[in-house]
């Protein structure tokens, strides 16, 4: 799976065979945690994270709705700058 952004130990990342990954998200780990995150509203689509990485996420979802957006729609990425 492709890297999008690393920032503060949070790598996020995405799984670009989303037919057969719906609905539309990226994956985040941070430590020993893993989860994805919906692309519509940022929240926490399967897995635990902790409330402050939750919160800089979702930040990172609404800065780059957008450019996730379209990568999941076209199948290709780039890379992001993360949260400073």
């Amino acid at each position: 799976m492709p890297t999008i952004s690393i920032f503060y130990g949070i790598i996020i990342f995405f799984n670009l065979t989303r037919k057969e990954h719906q609905p539309p998200h990226i994956h985040a780990k941070y430590g020993e945690y893993e989860a994805t995150f919906l692309l519509e509203n940022g929240e926490v689509y399967k897995g635990e994270m902790p409330q402050r990485a939750q919160r800089m996420i979702k930040e990172f979802i609404n800065l780059y709705k957008k450019e996730l957006q379209n990568m999941w729609n076209t199948e290709t990425y780039t890379k992001l700058k993360g949260l400073e």
